[in-house]
């Protein structure tokens, strides 16, 4: 009889609990390998997720949905790609499958712009190169002037 009580009484304390779910039972996801590259190779790639490598490396993560990958290399722009994860859960006639897009990671990083100084330097360079062009169209003449 003492048994019945005290599971009654659990039973009561847990219908009564509204924070209660079945999530406390879910074990952790499987962790997934992901590969990463990037062009030019090197590049220092962190996870939203937190684990980070050196292109190429793959890396197992445990999420259920997603992430971004941020590659990063010294003279050249950032690049961010995100990655879903789909899980598919099996069942008796099938087994689970986890599929990564895309797979491999891979990130094309383009190089950065010059400072702006730099960017100004190169323009005057080219514009005296530019002014005998302007001057043999404006003779009149489609070839330039004989030297």
């Amino acid at each position: 009889m003492r048994r019945v009580i005290v599971l009654a009484a659990a039973g009561l304390s847990l219908a009564g609990c509204t924070s209660f779910s079945m999530d406390a039972f879910k074990s952790a996801p499987e962790p997934v390998t992901v590969q990463f590259d990037s062009v030019p190779p090197g590049a220092e790639v962190v996870t939203s997720i937190g684990p980070s490598c050196k292109t190429p490396c793959s890396l197992p993560l445990a999420t259920e949905t997603g992430f971004s990958a941020t590659f990063t290399l010294a003279k050249f722009q950032p690049m961010t790609v995100p990655v879903t994860i789909t899980r598919v859960p099996g069942d008796f006639t099938s087994p689970a499958r986890t599929t990564v897009d895309p797979s491999p990671v891979v990130a094309e990083l383009q190089p950065a712009t010059p400072p702006r100084r730099a960017r100004k330097a190169a323009k005057r360079a080219a514009a005296p190169a530019a002014a005998p062009a302007a001057a043999a169209s404006a003779a009149g003449s489609p070839f330039p002037a004989p030297r």
